[in-house]
């Protein structure tokens, strides 16, 4: 029959098939006779495989003819027919695949969706299909025990057989299935219905019922034949149609678990389990399932309930060992493990010697023990009893065999799920890859991101469902594996799904695998605080899945393994040692590939895996060594650490694989990177935690791989440089000195090791990588510890050798370090620092940016400031000193490069819009150098101890004077305010407040003198040379400080500081002060430059000529000239000199100069308000005269302006200063001897400040002489002091009076008034010689002054002989007789104005007062010096006799009475009472009686009678005579008569003889006189006398009545009065 006939017509085909049926009948009738049956079914076979012409009913029918014959009796037949209708059936599929194949390219429209109304009406398809379709269709329908369509005439049929079939066809052609509608209706309508009700008895069926039963008839007990024939088709059905049954699949997926319940019998879960297996190998297929349900909302998590009946299946065999392996501990596999055990217990070598035994792998758990078979190839699902098709009953199961299935199909889900997902994560990252290389720009978030978010989630949903239940059985069988391959297998496992959820970003799933690994690396119940927190959530939680439970099992204790290492916990408290077996070492080598391959993956994870390292390392005994890499170390800790031979040979390899691991951080991503470092750190944290509190060794792990990453990383330091250090700095800061000094080791390596690895770009060119390499450096400032700042100061020492050229830009942070001492730091690291700072002072100034040398100045100056080591203290003075040269030498290039500086930063300022912050501001940024070094120097000038305060002034104004003159003007206008005025503040400030506790030593055995014994003296000394330094630089820099705008305004803040000094009460203090106001004061105003060359005699520019008189360390200066002069044009500067011929106005200067003077003065002294206080200040002796001696000198700058009130501002001061007396401790320096007259240095000094004033006046304009009467009444005061010493406020002084009484050797009192006299009679020469110039001057005459000098002169002449020194009232008297000779020619003169009319009585008084004195001459008079004295008095009334009576018409008619009242006194009663009786005669000053009596008469009558006045004198002389003498004898007559006989005293007598001589003497004048010329009165009162004289005769004395016969006879000639001379009057 050859092909062709079928392209032939329609009849040709019907007639074939007519011939063909006839033939077939024919040989089929011979075949019955003559063959067996055997022979039909060939010829069927043939024909229906070689041509596709028989259909429909022919093939039916031939089809059940097959069927019958293998139902037949006949052994032979029945196998044969069952191949052949397998073999058809395969054929009617394959036709209909060929002729689907056929027609593939035309179109047809799609079927009409088939109902189930009508069967049969398959007319869509062609005749193959349609054939098939019937076949198919009626197997369905014969399995499930209903009459067929199709194969009309079958009478029986197996289910088995059946199924068989159906699942070949399902197995064999999915295609047809999948491309037909009508197929895939059968499948859904027919087939999955009929496997769902075949499935019932398995589900209804509860272990304990006998399980075998014969009977094809379906029953209500699981029958294995068919069950395992339906779960074949079950695996087929989801194998090849999940897409079309989705719902079904759910259903027997769930049948599938629920076969795996510990109640079914044992086959049916071998079986169930074989059938997992294959869909667990089946990675895609996972995949939907999870797509498909666990995804939906309403579904049941199918993927889930899988694995998770896995895990509960896997423990059920453990905890509930099934009937079919109770009696697994008495089998001959029970000895072998007791075998096994001891071998591996025995050591490697003990299976050897052995020999028959090999350990059998197998798990083994609390008790249960069960071997592990080799089931399958990994990667596919070999199963056994699913392929028994021929056996009826159910097999026995060997022991272990579920349990190996089950293990396999776990470590097959884990290897598929994640190679699956990990293939295709790969493809993305690459797809993306090039993406990103295609458009190179794209935005950075969408690197990572996969493409497709759908399938990123069903990842994750896989993950998410499984991984409990894998953790879950992997962890038991990890903990229960005995053998090495299976636990290697399961850590793989283990890994592989922690990575993969790494990679997918699934923390918590990832993060417990790690945790399983981790606590299978440790010994079993070890506390380790991370793990046990971690799993708290996992572990003893039950998972309760639809009826699925799965228990997180926690580990076993009675592990039978090798122990291979015995060590101590890590733990705060000493605890019992722990054990490592040889599994604990294959977890922790799992756990390093773990952390070497998947770093990346860890993210926060890192804390668990280097937390267990960390313990392990611990126990295994491995302790850092440099560079951080673990070394194993020398037991530390006593024979706590035992290790075996084993592991001993395995430590240099874990140490190697542990180093590798942190190596190899250099390949993972900075986000990764970042992980590992928190985690070290949190360690680390740990670490130190564990360490607070106990000497105990610390955990040095992590710091030492914090190093170890740190240095591998350099290239990429930057990312973690910050987290890196800033916890090696805690660590830095730890109590345990062991961790400490290893945080700083680390520190300090990574530092050094950054410097010098060679980054790209260098670091010359990166400045912010180095300042953040150097900044941990700088915090290490903050740390307390001496050891850890040793360490700082060490390594900053290495850097400056090793790197100190190529700093640049991080040299303020090396200054800063070096800078940073404290005084609690101790000696030694001070040195140490000032080494480093000694070396960069040496060595590295000029390579370091000039911005930094303001940083040097400061670090030295701190260094000027610690009080540990004086000696460094004083050496870093000197240090100051070569910075300051190194300026001076360099300046220019250091100036060109700070105003580079400069202009960057003050554009960046402005960019910013904020002002440039710098110290010194708007001065040049070369002058804020200098600025910046003085004020330091200036901090060190008041610095508590004495030696660095004088080292740091004479340096500063060493320096100052040096090299000032490379300011510009302007910045002198800060040296002179903020530096010098700033440190006068600070210097008063602290003088003035300094203890005054006396110092017993300076330290060690110098003995301290007694001026500088106390805290104050010290500072004293300071305070001389800080006044005395600014002085002499105002003193010499004038010239430049003049032009200042506000010189003046500093002038005056000087002249206070010199005020407060002067007045504070320290006598050396006061006096310095003094000395500096002098100095200032002696500037003249400035010469011309011209002038001031010809001054300088050597040939040196002008500049230097203040060089040259300061002493100060240093080079000779002569470069400082052109320097400064380069400098100035720079600035544009002008040399400062003024112009020529124009001198500076500096009047306002000495004005304030004369205010300050005179506060000084006022303050200094005025008395103390107090009361007798002892601890009253007075100022010193030299300091008073220094003050005195100030004024000339000042007075010649202020002269042209000086006042009235200035002069009284000078008399009270001058006043004052003399007043002031002398401690008697120092009065025999001061006082002179008492022999000599002599003035004391100061009431010279003031003398000659009045002499100055003086002669200014007499030399100067009309309007200054009206400043005379002032002189005059200062010079008087002091006159008065002659008499009257002055008074210092309250204080007793004692006053040392004259020569004779010589005590100041007994004084008691604390203060000794000087003598005064000298100074007094001194004042008094003055005046009189100033009067004798003055006389005449309006001013003199207008003010009285001669009225004054009387009015002065009066006091010492009343005195007379109670003067305190007897030159006292002869000079007076001198005196007043020179001035009256001068004074009253001009009273005489200006007689009528009236100015002297006021001057007359008080002379008067001053005559009386005088010759008539109080006082009595001392005892010890001698007779001639008495008649000196008398000759004295003469004196006087010669010059009233030829100065004034004569002048009588000019003078006041009262003064003239009172001289002759005086004269009259004379004349009559002038002797002294106190005389002896033997001189009387002598000492009645006779010669003087006389006089006055003379005088008096020649002027009582005198014949010119040119002025009424004048006669108008002489009448009242008289008359005051008489009145004299009638008092006399009355007094006399009246003694007399009382005394009776006794005599008068020879005082009385004496005085008698006088009157009565004296009326003698008058009679004869008036007998002389014109009768004309003497007045009537006078007649009366002599007439009135003659009675008296009558009285007196009665006397008894001789002398008496001679003397009176003497007066009464010459009244003979007057008893009768001429009567016409009498009458002449009257007309």
């Amino acid at each position: 029959m050859s092909v062709k006939m079928s392209t032939s017509s329609p009849e040709a085909v019907k007639k074939l098939l007519e011939n063909m049926q006839a033939d077939l009948r024919s040989l089929s009738m011979e075949c019955k006779k003559k063959f067996p049956p055997v022979k039909e079914w060939l010829v069927e076979m043939m024909l229906l495989t070689t041509n596709t012409i028989v259909h429909d009913e022919v093939l039916s029918k031939a089809i059940v003819l097959c069927f019958r014959l293998h139902f037949t009796k006949d052994n032979i037949t029945n196998n044969t027919a069952a191949a052949t209708v397998r073999q058809v059936v395969t054929v009617v599929f394959e036709r209909m695949v060929a002729e689907d194949e056929k027609f593939k390219g035309l179109t047809e429209e799609p079927p009409a969706v088939q109902g189930n109304s009508n069967r049969r009406s398959v007319s869509t398809l062609r005749p193959s299909a349609k054939d098939a379709y019937m076949l198919f269709q009626d197997l369905c329908q014969l399995v499930n025990a209903d009459a067929p369509y199709w194969l009309v005439g079958m009478t029986e049929m197996t289910r088995t057989f059946g199924l068989e079939l159906l699942e070949s066809v399902l197995n064999d052609f999915p295609e047809v299935f999948l491309q037909h509608q009508e197929f895939s209706f059968l499948l859904k309508e027919r087939v999955c219905p009929l496997v769902i009700k075949l499935f019932s008895p398995n589900i209804k069926f509860r272990q304990g019922c006998g399980s075998s039963a014969s009977s094809p008839a379906p029953v209500e007990k699981p029958y294995f034949p068919i069950c395992m024939r339906l779960l074949r088709v079950v695996s087929v059905l989801i194998k090849h149609f999940y897409s079309l049954l989705v719902t079904e699949c759910e259903i027997f997926l769930s049948l599938l678990v629920k076969f795996l319940d510990g109640e079914k019998p044992q086959w049916l879960r071998a079986v169930a389990v074989e059938s997992v297996h294959r869909l667990c190998v089946q990675p895609h297929l996972l995949r939907s399932f999870c797509q498909s349900y666990d995804m939906k909302q309403h579904s049941t998590k199918v993927f889930r309930d899988i694995v998770n009946a896995l895990g509960s299946f896997i423990q059920s065999l453990f905890i509930l060992p099934s009937a079919g392996n109770t009696s697994s501990t008495s089998t001959p596999a029970g000895g072998s493990v007791s075998a096994s055990q001891g071998s591996a217990q025995g050591g490697p070598g003990a299976a050897g010697a052995g020999g028959g035994l090999i350990t059998q792998a197998a798990f083994e758990y609390r008790g249960t023990w069960i071997p592990l078979m080799n089931v399958s190839v990994q990667g596919s699902a070999k199963a056994t009893y699913l392929e028994m098709l021929d056996k009826v009953e159910p097999p026995s199961i060997p022991e272990g065999y579920a349990m190996s299935v089950a293990f396999s199909a776990l470590l097959d889900l884990v290897r598929g799920i994640t190679s699956l997902i990990e293939r295709e994560l790969s493809k993305q990252e690459q797809e993306a890859a090039m993406r990103e290389e295609a458009e190179p720009v794209s935005p950075p978030q969408r690197a990572r991101c996969p493409q497709d978010p759908m399938a990123h989630e069903v990842w994750e949903e896989m993950v998410n469902a499984c991984w409990c239940g894998l953790l879950a059985a992997l962890s038991l069988l990890l903990d229960a594996s005995t053998d090495e391959a299976a636990t290697e297998n399961i850590l793989k496992a283990e890994l592989s799904m922690a990575s993969l959820c790494g990679r997918l970003g699934l923390v918590t799933p990832r993060d417990a695998f790690i945790t399983a690994i981790c606590k299978a690396s440790l010994p079993p119940h070890y506390a380790l605080t991370i793990l046990s927190s971690n799993t708290a959530n996992l572990s003893n939680k039950v998972y309760s899945i639809q009826g699925q439970s799965v228990q997180m099992v926690s580990p076993s204790s009675e592990s039978h393994q090798q122990v291979v290492a015995v060590g101590q916990p890590l733990t705060a408290q000493p605890q019992g040692t722990v054990m490592l077996t040889a599994k604990n070492i294959q977890c922790m080598r799992t756990l390093l590939n773990l952390a070497h391959c998947h770093g990346g993956y860890l993210g926060t994870s890192w804390q668990l895996v280097l937390a267990t390292l960390q313990h392990l390392v611990w126990i295994l005994g491995l302790k850092p060594s440099v560079g951080g890499v673990l070394k194993p170390g020398r037991a530390v800790e006593g024979p706590s650490t035992v290790l075996t031979t084993a592991v001993m040979t395995d430590l240099p390899v874990i140490s190697n694989i542990l180093s590798r691991l942190f190596e190899s951080s250099q390949y993972l991503d900075d986000v990764s990177l970042h992980h590992l470092i928190n985690a070290l750190c949190s360690l680390s944290m740990e670490a130190m935690e564990m360490a607070y509190g106990n000497n105990k060794e610390p955990s040095l792990f992590a710091v030492a791989k914090l190093l170890e990453t740190g240095l591998v990383n350099m290239d990429r330091i930057e990312i973690l440089w910050r987290p890196l250090t800033a916890h090696l700095l805690e660590v830095c800061q730890h109590p345990n000195a062991r961790m400490r000094e290893w945080g700083a080791e680390a520190i300090t390596s990574l530092i050094k090791a950054g410097l010098s690895f060679k980054h790209d770009p260098p670091l010359s060119q990166n400045q912010r990588l180095q300042l953040l390499l150097l900044n941990p450096l700088k915090e290490l400032s903050n740390v307390l510890h001496a050891d850890i700042r040793q360490k700082q100061l060490e390594c900053v020492l290495q850097i400056l050798q090793n790197q100190g050229d190529t700093l640049g830009p991080g040299w303020p942070l090396v200054l800063g370090v070096i800078g940073a001492i404290r005084n609690d730091q101790g000696e030694s690291l001070i040195r140490t620092a000032f080494q480093c700072l000694q070396l960069v002072v040496t060595d590295f100034l000029p390579t370091m940016p000039c911005m930094c040398l303001q940083i040097v100045v400061d670090v030295a100056g701190s260094f000027g400031l610690q009080n540990q080591e004086l000696n460094i203290s004083l050496t870093s003075i000197g240090l100051l000193w070569n910075i300051s040269d190194y300026f001076f030498q360099r300046g220019e290039a250091i100036t060109e490069e700070l105003e580079r500086e400069e202009a960057v930063l003050l554009r960046q300022a402005q960019d910013k819009g904020e002002p440039l912050h710098r110290p010194f501001h708007p001065a040049p940024p070369f002058d804020c150098l200098w600025l910046c070094l003085y004020a330091k120097l200036g901090e060190l000038c008041v610095d508590p101890r004495p030696a660095v305060r004088k080292s740091a002034g004479q340096t500063m104004f060493s320096t100052i004077a040096a090299h000032g003159t490379l300011l510009q003007p302007p910045t002198w206008n800060i040296v002179v305010w903020k530096v010098l005025f700033h440190l006068l503040d600070c210097v008063r400030k602290s003088s003035t407040t300094a203890d005054k506790e006396k110092i017993e030593s300076g330290g060690g055995n110098i003995l301290i003198h007694h001026s500088r014994d106390t805290a104050e003296k010290q500072w004293a000394e300071t305070w001389v040379l800080t006044l005395a330094g600014v002085a002499r630089i105002f003193n010499t820099r004038r010239y430049l400080l003049q032009q200042l705008g506000d010189f003046f305004k500093a002038w005056e803040v000087l002249l206070d500081h010199i005020q407060s000094a002067a007045l504070s009460k320290n006598n050396e203090v006061s006096l310095a002060a003094l000395k500096s106001f002098q100095e200032i004061l002696q500037l003249v105003t400035p010469i011309k430059d011209t002038d001031k060359l010809d001054a300088l005699a050597m040939d040196v520019p002008p500049v230097l000529m203040e060089s040259l008189q300061v002493s100060g360390p240093g080079r000779p200066l002569v470069r400082s000239d052109s320097l400064a002069e380069r400098l100035a044009q720079r600035y544009g500067a002008q040399p400062s000199l003024p112009p020529p011929g124009e001198e500076l106005d500096d009047s306002a200067l000495w004005w304030s100069a004369w205010n300050t003077w005179y506060r000084i003065g006022t303050e200094c002294t005025r008395p103390p308000s107090g009361g007798t206080d002892k601890l009253v200040f007075v100022p010193s002796q030299p300091f008073l005269t220094a003050l005195i001696q100030i004024f000339p000198a000042l007075y010649q700058h202020i002269a042209g302006g000086f006042s009235m009130e200035d002069l009284k501002k000078l008399g009270v001061i001058l006043h004052g200063a003399v007043s002031v007396p002398i401690s008697s401790d120092s009065s025999p320096f001061i006082l002179p001897s008492y022999t000599e007259a002599v003035l004391t240095s100061l009431q010279e000094a003031v003398l000659t400040a009045l002499d100055v004033l003086q002669k200014a006046i007499c030399v100067g304009s009309e309007n200054l002489q009206v400043m005379y009467p002032a002189i005059f009444e200062q010079l008087l005061l002091f006159v008065e002091f002659s008499c009257k010493p002055p008074q210092y406020g309250k204080m007793e002084t004692k006053h040392v009076a004259n020569a004779k009484y010589n005590q100041v050797s007994l004084c008691p009192a604390e203060w000794v008034a000087l003598n005064y006299v000298p100074f007094a009679e001194q004042s008094l020469e003055v005046v009189v010689d100033l009067y004798h110039k003055t006389a005449c001057h309006k001013a003199v005459i207008n003010e009285k002054v001669l009225q004054n000098i009387i009015k002065t002169l009066r006091i010492p002449l009343g005195l007379k002989y109670a003067c305190p020194a007897e030159s006292t009232w002869k000079l007076a008297v001198s005196s007043l007789l020179k001035v009256l000779s001068i004074g009253l020619p001009v009273a005489r003169q200006q007689a009528s104005s009236g100015k002297f009319d006021t001057m007359w009585p008080e002379l008067a008084n001053a005559f009386e007062d005088f010759l008539f004195t109080k006082s009595t001459p001392p005892d010890n008079l001698s007779i001639q010096e008495f008649q000196r004295n008398e000759a004295v008095d003469v004196q006087v009334v010669q010059l009233i006799s030829t100065e004034i009576l004569p002048f009588a018409n000019f003078i006041p008619k009262e003064f003239v009475g009172r001289i002759m009242s005086m004269l009259n006194k004379g004349s009559i009663h002038s002797q002294s009472s106190s005389f002896t009786e033997a001189e009387m005669d002598i000492r009645m000053r006779e010669e003087f009686s006389k006089v006055c009596f003379e005088t008096l008469l020649q002027f009582s009558f005198s014949n010119k009678v040119s002025t009424p006045q004048e006669g108008y004198i002489s009448r009242m002389a008289l008359s005051v005579l008489l009145q004299r003498a009638q008092d006399v004898l009355r007094r006399y007559v009246e003694d007399q008569r009382l005394s009776g006989r006794c005599p008068l005293p020879r005082q009385q007598v004496t005085e008698i003889i006088f009157v009565l001589k004296a009326i003698s003497t008058l009679m004869d004048s008036l007998k002389k006189t014109q009768p004309e010329n003497v007045d009537g009165n006078v007649w009366v009162q002599v007439i009135a006398l003659y009675p008296t004289l009558v009285e007196c005769i009665t006397c008894s004395s001789p002398e008496v009545s001679s003397a009176l016969k003497d007066a009464l006879g010459p009244f003979k000639d007057f008893m009768q009065p001429p009567v016409s001379k009498v009458q002449n009057g009257e007309s």
